[in-house]
């Protein structure tokens, strides 16, 4: 990775002949790289136009705007195909270098207009400086955030949101299980939501300290399961996604909802609690709303409750939490909100201008 200030600011420095650098300065220019006709430029995965740049966070939480080494390759072989330059331009210092083994994570980031790319290395600054002094639990849930947001816009493997309910004064007892998945197939999403009720379990209804929504399952029709029918659900569907790629496990809050599954005895025992640094292609990976939601607020305090969180997010027709399906679903919007959007700090300020 090329840092974007050097590769803007400093590159045509070096180079004796004025065209040269003319030649390159007018490339890297905000109104060169937004423009449809830059080589550069091509629809990300909202299908906008625009320069696809990386954010990558240094160990200390601050970010930098990034070129990737393949971009500056291009843009050298570019500008000598098509007789900018005299030469080959030569690679940038090696100073200007930042390795993946120097970076918690690396995301992508578009921009659309020049304005927006011309103050977004301002925009990261401001955000290093507010970041100075932030704790260490909140570094890390800006990470998972970046790193989530990453393995969603690659669109591979499996995204299967799981909850459960229990009844109020015996929490082994388990009453309900719902599920929301999001099978990625190249650009294209499958979806499934399901909400299964344990049928010896149907006499232990909440009342008084839950909500008792187990009837209003809104996205389709409950199926009634033995204990052990719903053990074997839950082992053919970890099964059948995690031989087709990577199995990402989505929770608002993870501790409770795991516990069951262990209690089910769901084949999860290769369970990974943090994303890898590049998006994988096998595997079973733990993501947690809670957690990424923390750090969209900017806050390591007590994390939100899943109805606060889908209404600060502004998810629509929020209804009948406390039905497992139900809050499967929810959990998945949420995910889907936040991963699909844009970068941490930016999304922050369009969801939430002034804070």
């Amino acid at each position: 990775w090329q840092r974007y200030t050097d590769i803007n600011f400093e590159w045509h420095t070096v180079f004796e002949n004025p065209s040269d650098r003319s030649a390159l300065k007018g490339f890297l220019a905000p109104d060169s790289l937004t423009h449809p006709d830059n080589p550069l430029n091509a629809p990300n995965e909202k299908n906008e136009p625009g320069i696809t740049l990386t954010i990558g966070t240094l160990d200390n939480g601050e970010s930098r705007l990034l070129f990737s080494s393949k971009q500056i390759e291009y843009i050298r072989y570019w500008l000598f195909t098509v007789g900018y330059t005299e030469y080959l331009l030569p690679l940038p210092a090696s100073s200007y270098l930042l390795t993946s083994t120097s970076l918690k994570s690396t995301e992508p980031i578009t921009y659309t207009t020049p304005a927006q790319l011309k103050t977004a290395v301002k925009d990261i600054q401001k955000n290093n400086k507010r970041l100075k002094g932030t704790d260490k639990t909140l570094l890390g849930f800006r990470d998972m955030f970046a790193l989530a947001r990453t393995c969603w816009l690659e669109r591979k493997g499996t995204w299967l949101s799981v909850d459960f309910e229990a009844w109020e004064y015996e929490h082994t007892v388990i009453t309900e299980y719902g599920w929301s998945t999001v099978i990625w197939d190249g650009a294209d999403q499958k979806t499934e939501v399901g909400h299964a009720i344990v049928e010896e379990h149907q006499k232990y209804q909440n009342s008084k300290y839950v909500a008792n929504n187990q009837a209003h399952f809104l996205f389709g029709k409950s199926q009634v399961l033995r204990l052990k029918a719903l053990r074997a659900l839950l082992h053919d569907q970890i099964k059948k996604y995690t031989a087709t790629g990577p199995l990402f496990l989505v929770f608002h809050d993870f501790n409770q909802d795991l516990s069951y599954l262990k209690q089910l005895q769901a084949p999860i025992d290769n369970l990974l609690y943090r994303l890898p640094d590049v998006p994988p292609t096998e595997g079973i990976y733990l993501v947690d709303t809670s957690s990424l939601f923390a750090a969209l607020e900017g806050r390591s305090g007590e994390t939100r409750g899943l109805s606060r969180m889908c209404q600060l997010l502004q998810l629509p027709d929020l209804d009948r939490f406390h039905n497992a399906g139900n809050d499967a679903h929810y959990t998945m919007l949420a995910l889907k909100s936040m991963a699909s959007g844009d970068v941490l700090d930016k999304q922050r300020a369009t969801r939430w201008p002034g804070q």
